[in-house]
Protein backbone atom coordinates (compact mmCIF):
# COMPACT_ATOMS: atom_id res chain seq x y z
CA UNK A 1 0.00 0.00 0.00
CA UNK A 2 1.09 3.72 -0.94
CA UNK A 3 -0.04 6.84 1.20
CA UNK A 4 -1.44 9.67 -1.28
CA UNK A 5 0.27 12.48 -1.00
CA UNK A 6 -2.64 15.40 -1.25
CA UNK A 7 -2.48 18.81 -2.77
CA UNK A 8 -2.43 22.01 -0.34
CA UNK A 9 -5.60 21.95 1.79
CA UNK A 10 -7.76 25.12 0.80
CA UNK A 11 -9.93 24.86 4.29
CA UNK A 12 -8.61 22.13 6.96
CA UNK A 13 -11.41 23.00 9.40
CA UNK A 14 -13.84 21.15 6.48
CA UNK A 15 -12.11 17.75 6.32
CA UNK A 16 -14.27 15.12 7.19
CA UNK A 17 -13.23 13.27 10.57
CA UNK A 18 -11.71 10.65 8.13
CA UNK A 19 -10.19 12.84 5.91
CA UNK A 20 -8.44 14.79 8.72
CA UNK A 21 -7.45 11.34 10.41
CA UNK A 22 -5.47 10.71 6.94
CA UNK A 23 -3.08 13.10 7.52
CA UNK A 24 -1.81 12.11 10.63
CA UNK A 25 1.15 9.67 11.10
CA UNK A 26 0.72 8.14 14.79
CA UNK A 27 4.22 7.81 15.51
CA UNK A 28 6.68 5.63 17.60
CA UNK A 29 10.31 6.42 17.14
CA UNK A 30 11.86 6.50 20.72
CA UNK A 31 14.88 4.32 21.51
CA UNK A 32 13.49 2.46 24.03
CA UNK A 33 10.55 1.64 21.31
CA UNK A 34 9.64 -2.05 21.82
CA UNK A 35 7.75 -3.73 19.46
CA UNK A 36 4.88 -3.96 21.97
CA UNK A 37 4.78 0.11 21.86
CA UNK A 38 4.38 -0.18 17.72
CA UNK A 39 1.35 -2.83 18.39
CA UNK A 40 0.02 -0.05 20.22
CA UNK A 41 0.84 2.55 18.05
CA UNK A 42 -0.68 0.23 14.65
CA UNK A 43 -3.72 -0.89 16.60
CA UNK A 44 -4.72 3.08 17.69
CA UNK A 45 -3.94 3.68 13.38
CA UNK A 46 -6.20 1.18 12.49
CA UNK A 47 -9.11 2.30 14.86
CA UNK A 48 -8.82 6.07 13.90
CA UNK A 49 -7.85 6.08 10.34
CA UNK A 50 -4.27 7.31 10.47
CA UNK A 51 -1.15 6.21 9.48
CA UNK A 52 2.10 4.75 11.55
CA UNK A 53 5.31 6.14 11.36
CA UNK A 54 7.80 3.16 13.80
CA UNK A 55 11.46 2.38 13.38
CA UNK A 56 13.07 0.49 10.96
CA UNK A 57 13.63 -2.75 12.52
CA UNK A 58 9.95 -2.99 13.16
CA UNK A 59 9.08 -2.94 9.59
CA UNK A 60 8.75 -6.64 8.51
CA UNK A 61 6.80 -7.46 11.80
CA UNK A 62 4.42 -4.70 11.52
CA UNK A 63 3.39 -5.10 8.10
CA UNK A 64 2.84 -8.53 8.69
CA UNK A 65 0.30 -7.59 11.70
CA UNK A 66 -1.51 -4.91 9.58
CA UNK A 67 -1.18 -4.74 6.20
CA UNK A 68 -4.24 -1.92 5.60
CA UNK A 69 -2.03 0.46 8.06
CA UNK A 70 -0.07 2.86 5.54
CA UNK A 71 3.17 2.71 7.27
CA UNK A 72 6.19 5.08 7.55
CA UNK A 73 9.98 4.14 8.44
CA UNK A 74 12.71 6.29 9.28
CA UNK A 75 16.01 6.36 7.22
CA UNK A 76 19.47 7.72 8.75
CA UNK A 77 17.73 8.69 11.89
CA UNK A 78 18.20 10.49 13.86
CA UNK A 79 21.28 12.54 12.80
CA UNK A 80 21.68 11.78 9.46
CA UNK A 81 25.28 11.48 9.50
CA UNK A 82 25.33 7.92 7.99
CA UNK A 83 27.08 7.25 4.34
CA UNK A 84 25.05 8.13 1.43
CA UNK A 85 25.43 4.50 0.39
CA UNK A 86 24.11 2.97 3.91
CA UNK A 87 21.11 5.24 3.46
CA UNK A 88 20.52 4.07 0.23
CA UNK A 89 21.03 0.15 1.53
CA UNK A 90 18.87 1.32 4.44
CA UNK A 91 16.05 2.54 2.50
CA UNK A 92 16.26 -0.25 0.01
CA UNK A 93 15.48 -2.37 2.69
CA UNK A 94 12.96 -0.61 4.39
CA UNK A 95 10.98 -0.87 1.27
CA UNK A 96 11.09 -4.24 1.04
CA UNK A 97 10.45 -5.19 4.62
CA UNK A 98 7.06 -3.54 3.52
CA UNK A 99 7.51 0.27 4.47
CA UNK A 100 4.49 2.36 2.38
CA UNK A 101 6.79 6.08 2.93
CA UNK A 102 10.36 6.63 3.90
CA UNK A 103 10.94 9.87 5.83
CA UNK A 104 14.93 10.42 4.93
CA UNK A 105 17.04 12.55 7.38
CA UNK A 106 19.54 14.85 5.12
CA UNK A 107 23.18 15.90 6.42
CA UNK A 108 22.86 19.22 8.33
CA UNK A 109 27.00 19.25 8.63
CA UNK A 110 27.15 18.46 5.04
CA UNK A 111 24.34 21.74 4.29
CA UNK A 112 26.16 24.15 6.89
CA UNK A 113 29.52 23.45 4.92
CA UNK A 114 27.54 24.66 1.37
CA UNK A 115 28.07 21.26 0.42
CA UNK A 116 24.15 21.27 -1.21
CA UNK A 117 25.26 19.14 -4.45
CA UNK A 118 26.14 16.12 -2.20
CA UNK A 119 23.06 17.10 -0.02
CA UNK A 120 21.13 16.83 -3.45
CA UNK A 121 22.84 13.85 -4.61
CA UNK A 122 22.46 11.99 -1.44
CA UNK A 123 18.66 12.37 -1.48
CA UNK A 124 18.71 11.67 -5.01
CA UNK A 125 20.28 8.13 -4.70
CA UNK A 126 17.59 7.07 -1.64
CA UNK A 127 14.49 8.41 -3.64
CA UNK A 128 15.86 6.66 -6.82
CA UNK A 129 16.39 3.28 -5.15
CA UNK A 130 12.93 2.98 -4.11
CA UNK A 131 9.49 2.87 -5.74
CA UNK A 132 7.95 4.86 -2.44
CA UNK A 133 6.93 8.70 -1.64
CA UNK A 134 10.64 9.79 -0.14
CA UNK A 135 9.39 12.64 2.88
CA UNK A 136 13.16 14.59 3.66
CA UNK A 137 13.59 15.55 7.46
CA UNK A 138 15.04 18.81 7.40
CA UNK A 139 15.51 19.72 11.12
CA UNK A 140 14.64 23.19 11.10
CA UNK A 141 15.39 23.63 14.86
CA UNK A 142 18.94 23.82 13.09
CA UNK A 143 18.63 25.95 10.08
CA UNK A 144 18.46 29.56 9.50
CA UNK A 145 16.41 30.80 7.65
CA UNK A 146 18.99 30.52 3.83
CA UNK A 147 19.84 26.96 5.32
CA UNK A 148 15.71 25.93 5.27
CA UNK A 149 15.15 27.24 1.91
CA UNK A 150 18.48 25.65 0.48
CA UNK A 151 17.96 22.17 2.50
CA UNK A 152 14.34 22.56 0.76
CA UNK A 153 15.71 23.14 -3.05
CA UNK A 154 18.22 20.07 -2.50
CA UNK A 155 14.61 17.79 -1.62
CA UNK A 156 13.07 19.19 -4.34
CA UNK A 157 15.98 18.85 -6.94
CA UNK A 158 16.56 15.41 -5.52
CA UNK A 159 12.83 14.67 -6.81
CA UNK A 160 11.54 13.76 -3.15
CA UNK A 161 7.74 13.95 -2.62
CA UNK A 162 7.99 16.19 0.58
CA UNK A 163 9.41 18.03 3.26
CA UNK A 164 9.02 17.47 6.70
CA UNK A 165 10.26 19.71 9.39
CA UNK A 166 11.47 17.33 12.47
CA UNK A 167 13.11 14.53 13.70
CA UNK A 168 11.76 15.30 17.17
CA UNK A 169 15.85 15.06 18.72
CA UNK A 170 16.47 18.32 18.35
CA UNK A 171 15.44 21.58 20.20
CA UNK A 172 12.05 22.74 19.03
CA UNK A 173 9.56 21.68 16.67
CA UNK A 174 7.34 22.23 13.51
CA UNK A 175 6.30 26.00 12.95
CA UNK A 176 3.61 27.77 11.06
CA UNK A 177 6.41 30.41 9.63
CA UNK A 178 8.83 27.42 8.73
CA UNK A 179 5.74 24.90 7.07
CA UNK A 180 4.94 28.53 5.29
CA UNK A 181 8.76 28.75 4.31
CA UNK A 182 8.82 24.93 3.57
CA UNK A 183 5.35 25.15 1.22
CA UNK A 184 6.96 27.34 -1.11
CA UNK A 185 9.25 24.12 -2.42
CA UNK A 186 7.66 20.58 -1.59
CA UNK A 187 4.34 19.19 -0.07
CA UNK A 188 5.00 19.42 3.90
CA UNK A 189 4.86 17.10 6.79
CA UNK A 190 4.82 19.30 10.34
CA UNK A 191 6.35 16.85 12.89
CA UNK A 192 7.36 18.01 16.43
CA UNK A 193 5.32 19.62 19.06
CA UNK A 194 2.18 19.14 17.53
CA UNK A 195 -0.02 17.70 20.07
CA UNK A 196 -3.71 18.58 19.38
CA UNK A 197 -6.53 19.01 16.94
CA UNK A 198 -5.98 22.76 16.90
CA UNK A 199 -1.91 23.30 16.60
CA UNK A 200 -2.32 20.44 13.80
CA UNK A 201 -5.00 22.54 11.91
CA UNK A 202 -2.34 25.39 12.73
CA UNK A 203 0.03 23.38 10.62
CA UNK A 204 -2.71 22.65 7.79
CA UNK A 205 -3.37 26.42 7.35
CA UNK A 206 -0.24 26.91 7.13
CA UNK A 207 0.23 25.04 4.20
CA UNK A 208 0.94 21.38 5.41
CA UNK A 209 -0.66 18.01 4.51
CA UNK A 210 0.89 15.61 6.69
CA UNK A 211 0.75 15.72 10.34
CA UNK A 212 3.59 13.67 12.53
CA UNK A 213 3.08 13.27 16.10
CA UNK A 214 2.95 10.84 19.03
CA UNK A 215 -0.15 12.19 20.06
CA UNK A 216 -2.41 11.09 16.91
CA UNK A 217 -5.08 10.11 18.90
CA UNK A 218 -5.59 13.22 21.34
CA UNK A 219 -5.06 15.02 17.84
CA UNK A 220 -7.78 13.33 15.81
CA UNK A 221 -10.15 13.25 19.15
CA UNK A 222 -10.18 17.31 18.93
CA UNK A 223 -11.63 16.91 15.41
CA UNK A 224 -15.45 18.33 15.69
CA UNK A 225 -17.10 14.78 14.38
CA UNK A 226 -14.92 12.41 16.64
Amino acid sequence: MTTATPDAIDDPRSLSLAEFAATVDHTVLGPETTMADVETVLDAAADHGMNACIPPCYVAEAADRAPDVPLATVVGFPHGQNTPEAKRDEGEDAWRSGADELDLVINVGRLRAGEDDLVTAEIAEVVAAVPVPVKVIVETALLSADELHRACAAARDADATMVKTSTGFADGGATVADVELMSEYLPVKASGGVGSYEEAIAMLEAGAVRIGASSGVDIVSGHPDA
